[in-house]
């Protein structure tokens, strides 16, 4: 068989450019999701206002995914001694509710007299958002593609530190009591 050089030579040039400008391309968008911190996404909260996370800089944030009509829903009353045990050292609790889990049916008006009636919730709450799928909220897309962390189901758990990156995160099966995530949360506050 006769091998024809300068169509090899074309097609090994054609091949080499494009994968020069895959890994151009690749490479951007990875090192600008890795540049991203939590503080660069921002929410509207459960009023309807924007609720940048950027206003939070240098703080440490616990985010987690919530639902009303769930068999966790009582860590409502953990996640709320935590808030209170920790805002005075800096910790910012947001509660991002979501029905991807179908366990929250309610509006932001139902969510908010729910949270408030029932546990008396302090934290920032915000609209009811995706956590989870194509839709999901960028922050989750983020969680996601840079720590192949996103909810499992509702109450999941994520720690951001001070440089807006993810220290960890937690299951729904992880009480908000738990010796891992209390140690967590003083590591980030220090």
């Amino acid at each position: 068989m006769f091998l024809n050089f300068k169509i090899l030579k074309k097609n090994f040039i054609f091949f080499t450019i494009f994968l020069m400008f895959f890994s151009f391309f690749n490479s951007k968008n990875i090192n600008s999701r890795e540049n991203k911190s939590a503080y660069d996404f921002s929410f509207t909260d459960i009023d309807g206002k924007n609720f940048p996370l950027s206003k939070f800089k240098g703080k440490p944030i616990l985010i987690f995914n919530s639902a009303s009509k769930c068999g966790f829903t009582s860590q409502y009353t953990g996640i709320q001694e935590i808030h209170e045990n920790y805002k005075n050292k800096g910790l910012i609790v947001i509660g991002v509710p979501s029905d991807n889990f179908n366990q929250e049916p309610g509006n932001e008006e139902d969510i908010k007299k729910f949270c408030m009636v029932n546990f008396n919730i302090t934290f920032d709450l915000t609209k009811k958002n995706n956590v989870v799928g194509a839709d999901a909220h960028p922050f989750f897309e983020w969680l996601n593609e840079s720590y192949n962390a996103k909810p499992k189901w509702n109450f999941y758990k994520f720690v951001i530190n001070k440089d807006g990156k993810l220290e960890n995160h937690f299951s729904s099966m992880v009480a908000p009591s738990s010796k891992k995530l209390i140690s967590t949360l003083d590591k980030v506050i220090k």
